[in-house]
């Protein structure tokens, strides 16, 4: 029995644990490549949606891909793990931080360096870009660190993460190859994604319920029910790509508003499986439906950009 409450501790506690040594690997995987998809994705749309052409902005491209996915989307992963490192214990205690891999407080100097560098980034791409990549970091910060802890707020949480993840890098990628402030009709369209994307952001919660309640953070899925949360995770993707196709056909962009509606056709198709089980289907419906929400994304960017 002895033996069982040290190993709890130790797994509870791993800050105290100094003496590791600190592995590129698992500071790659505390940064979590696997997550820096959706913002150079919408990164991405936001360049394809200026109409701009690339020639000799191709390294303020890679730099916005870098800024966007890497450096300040990795930053968040880090900043969330290290201040989440009690609740991930209870979770996913084989994450870096948790099982001691990362080291002694390793978890927040990673953190810092990496807005710093950030920061650099978005300082050498220009001053919009800059100032998108200061609020982005300043949200990364405050969605997981106190005393604001947006994370904390089901609704809030989801939210932040939405704006910053799809809407502030679209915003970027725009920018980027405009060198100005993408039109309104484009500020628009990355507005309705970036408020869908707070359904994603609700599924992606589906996995640390236990946790969550444990340390009171308020997720949809822990305050609404598991299936009360799945249901409104749909209808908020829905509603928001059914507005953006009501606006992309009445700006006359129908090609573009025909193919969002079928993806999200197939999305609401795909919604009965989900919604039968949510705690089991959360993580099929993030591969199945949210590819499909991002394809919708990129007809729009087309559409937008004057390509279809």
């Amino acid at each position: 029995m002895e033996q069982s409450v040290t190993s709890n501790r130790t797994a509870l506690h791993p800050a105290q644990r100094s003496s590791a040594r600190l592995r590129p690997g698992d500071v790659l995987e505390l940064l979590k490549p696997i997550t820096w998809f959706p913002p150079m994705w919408a990164f991405m749309c936001g360049a394809v949606s200026s109409g701009a052409g690339l020639e000799g902005r191709w390294w303020f491209v890679a730099g916005g891909v870098l800024l966007a996915g890497p450096l300040v989307c990795g930053t968040s992963q880090a900043v969330n793990d290290w201040f989440d490192r009690h609740v991930d214990a209870i979770n996913e205690p084989q994450r870096p931080i948790p099982s001691g891999r990362i080291p002694g407080r390793w978890g927040l100097y990673i953190a810092i360096v990496a807005t710093l560098v950030s920061a650099s980034v978005g300082w050498l791409l220009g001053p919009l870009v800059f100032a998108a990549a200061l609020v982005g970091l300043a949200f990364a910060w405050a969605y997981s660190a106190p005393p604001l802890r947006f994370k904390a707020n089901g609704l809030l949480g989801p939210l932040v993460c939405g704006l910053t993840y799809e809407g502030l890098s679209w915003f970027t990628g725009a920018t980027v190859m405009l060198g100005a402030a993408p039109t309104v009709e484009n500020g628009i369209i990355l507005f309705m994604y970036s408020l869908g994307a707070h359904g994603i952001m609700v599924l992606n919660d589906f996995k640390a319920v236990e946790g969550d309640r444990q340390a009171g953070l308020t997720s949809l899925p822990v305050t609404m029910g598991v299936s009360e949360a799945a249901r409104f995770a749909c209808t908020t993707m829905a509603s928001a790509q059914i507005v953006v196709i009501c606006l992309l056909a009445v700006w006359g962009y129908g090609i573009s508003a025909l193919v969002v509606t079928g993806v999200l056709a197939a999305q609401i198709a795909a919604m009965p499986k989900l919604l039968r089980d949510p705690a089991q289907y959360a993580p099929w419906y993030n591969g199945v439906g949210v590819t499909l929400y991002v394809l919708g994304m990129l007809a729009a960017a087309l559409g937008l950009g004057g390509y279809i």
